[in-house]
């Protein structure tokens, strides 16, 4: 087995008050690539077989949205035949509310990674021993911002969202609109833009709770457990409210941890090659 080492930074208070950092260097193990490796493999088998799942019983999407939906009688100049009805929680001011405080949470967080990463790089100018951040291992953060960018930017909100084609449940037949259904991973529907296959605020969700991996062990009761909190609830708002349907937001969900695990373990086999 090899070893690495890491540089561990640790905070102390001098007599004057002064913060103080000290590093630490330590030898570890490199079995984290391999465990890495197999995160991703094992992600990425999970989200395709519940593709698979949700394309051969599209009943399980119909059925959950169905549980949300509210029908009601339809007017007399309606459609002959069509469903009439809302999804009640899309118009709820708590949901309101909180979804627009949730859909901020990710460019915040962008910009707290930035900002320590810049502060970090400030750091390195002044101080001769901080070359610690040449630790064997990547930084975490620029696995969070590659990833980001990557997965809820490019897969999903570029590709999959414009061109799959699936509408939203509140856009189908079934429940009030005018679109036919179509299935989870099927580009047959006639959605334009902005589509439902799959969800990207909860794609944004899925990378929100990768970012426990970045807190301190100290903070990941008080901050993390909120953070998986809130990176359920997002996706679970969406269906709720006949924007999405379950597989979407599952699959958006599940998007980002398969890309961080990916972007993660793809930086390491290129950290540990240039170690030699």
């Amino acid at each position: 087995m090899r070893i690495g080492t890491v540089s561990l930074r640790s905070e102390t208070v001098s007599e004057n008050g002064n913060s103080m950092f000290e590093f630490t260097s330590i030898a570890v193990p490199q079995s984290l690539p391999t465990r890495s490796r197999s995160i991703f493999l094992v992600t990425l088998v999970v989200w395709w077989a519940l593709l698979a799942l949700f394309n051969a019983f599209p009943s399980i999407d119909i059925a959950v949205a169905n549980a949300a939906f509210t029908p009601r009688n339809c007017s007399i100049f309606s459609s002959i035949g069509r469903t009439c009805g809302d999804f009640a929680w899309d118009k709820s001011p708590v949901f309101t509310g909180a979804r627009n405080v949730f859909y901020m949470l990710p460019y915040l967080a962008v910009i707290l990674l930035v900002a320590d990463l810049i502060r970090d790089r400030i750091n390195q100018r002044h101080a001769s021993n901080l070359d610690a951040r040449k630790a064997i291992w990547p930084d975490l953060r620029i696995t969070a911002l590659v990833s980001l960018a990557l997965g809820c930017g490019v897969t999903v909100n570029l590709f999959l969202k414009a061109f799959s084609g699936r509408p939203r449940p509140r856009d189908t037949s079934l429940f009030g609109g005018q679109l036919d259904f179509v299935q989870a991973g099927s580009f047959a529907g006639k959605c334009l833009r902005n589509c439902s296959f799959i969800s990207g605020e909860s794609s944004s969700a899925g990378w929100l709770f990768c970012l426990i991996l970045l807190l301190p062990a100290r903070w990941r009761l008080s901050f993390g457990f909120p953070l998986a909190v809130v990176s359920l609830l997002i996706p679970a708002m969406r269906v709720l409210t006949g924007a999405h349907y379950l597989s979407d937001a599952m699959l958006g969900w599940l998007s980002s941890l398969v890309i961080f695990a990916g972007v993660h373990a793809i930086a390491e086999e290129i950290a540990n090659r240039r170690e030699g």
